[in-house]
């Protein structure tokens, strides 16, 4: 029913094209001053016709690599995994060859997850007039060279900490490798704001979210896409016992040590009113862990999860536990055994509770 296109070769970018969209349930409206949050799906119901056998999707990425200094490129080594040198330690997951493939399989999620969409937030419409935008955290780049293709007339800007980006990108898109930890100093403010998946790399995110105000023009707009560390079930098959739940804790933990704690998703809409932002909006959306929903595109998408998993899991885990918690090598894969184990049962019907929200600088 959907298909992955490899549209270019050089980039591996991926566009997901419906034949037929599934099935969409009506949306659970709540609304409180200036703010709306929308449950684009409240529960999701369990298949008890389940195979325990049943195939996961696989990735067949590509991405390319910018090299922009040596210094840069030098690259940390450790327990078989690579990890960025500039400001070396900040970021706790990998920038190799394999994390790079799952960032652009996450990348297809969210359009999955959002019917082809790279975002909700108005700047995203084909007629915003949209002229300057920033990617934070911007990874591949992906995500940044969709959207400058989709706006050829906005100049988009992405920001990581590792220059694993491609090297031919659209003519409206650049790349630049900073620390958004440090004052920000762009010459210009931007229409628009992007920032995904940056949960476990913000020191603070009232702090943060204050600069990105500070950098958006009157009636500019952020918007957020995030995931929460603690899965989610609506149906309590997720024990506190069980070696899932027992990874989010810990993980949690150790991402507090470094001064990276996972924010909660549920307080995104209340930080950016604190910091000035209006009419915001908020969806949240479920990823579940493997095949185990009974509705058509959340089995598929847990079936998309379960295949990201299989290479995050290790990525979200080494660095974390064994300078966070003090683990060997050797006893973070034995705990994966059984974290991959409680993934791939659809017995526990899991999830990760993934939240979309944005808002709105008001005019001056």
């Amino acid at each position: 029913e959907y298909d992955v296109r490899y549209l270019n070769p050089d980039y591996a970018r991926r566009v997901l094209t419906a034949s037929s969209r599934p099935s969409r349930h009506l949306p659970k409206l709540t609304k409180s001053d200036t703010m709306t949050t929308i449950e684009a799906h409240p529960v999701v119901d369990a298949d008890d016709n389940h195979s325990d056998t049943d195939s996961s999707l696989g990735t067949d990425n590509a991405s390319s690599t910018d090299s922009l200094r040596s210094s840069i490129l030098d690259y940390r080594q450790e327990n078989g995994r690579t990890y960025h040198a500039f400001r070396d330690g900040k970021y706790n997951l990998p920038n190799d060859a394999e994390e790079n493939e799952r960032l652009d399989l996450q990348h297809n999620m969210m359009l999955f997850t959002l019917n082809n969409k790279l975002g909700l937030a108005p700047p995203h419409q084909a007629d915003s007039k949209v002229k300057r935008v920033l990617d934070v955290g911007t990874g591949t780049g992906i995500w940044a060279i969709d959207f400058g293709d989709e706006h050829p007339d906005a100049t988009v800007i992405g920001v990581d900490l590792s220059p694993i980006q491609p090297s031919f990108v659209p003519p409206n898109v650049r790349f630049e490798i900073d620390d958004i930890d440090e004052e920000w100093t762009y010459s210009e403010p931007f229409d628009f704001i992007h920032s995904r998946f940056m949960n476990f790399s913000i020191q603070n995110w009232k702090t943060y979210l204050t600069k990105i105000y500070e950098n958006v023009t009157p009636g500019g707009y952020v918007e957020l896409q995030d995931v929460d560390v603690i899965m989610g079930s609506d149906d309590g098959t997720l024990k506190e016992d069980s070696t899932m739940y027992k990874w989010c804790r810990l993980l949690d933990e150790a991402a507090g040590k470094f001064n990276r704690s996972f924010e909660r998703t549920t307080r995104f809409k209340d930080l950016l009113k604190e910091v000035g932002f209006v009419d915001i909006v908020e969806t949240r959306y479920k990823w579940p862990t493997n095949h185990w929903p009974k509705d058509k595109k959340y089995k598929e998408l847990g079936q998309w999860n379960n295949a990201n998993a299989s290479s995050a899991l290790e990525a979200l885990t080494m660095a974390p536990f064994t300078r966070g918690h003090g683990w060997s090598r050797e006893e973070v894969e034995l705990f994966l055994v059984d974290l991959r184990k409680d993934w791939n049962n659809p017995k526990i019907h899991a999830y990760w509770p993934i939240c979309v929200v944005y808002a709105k600088k008001p005019e001056a």
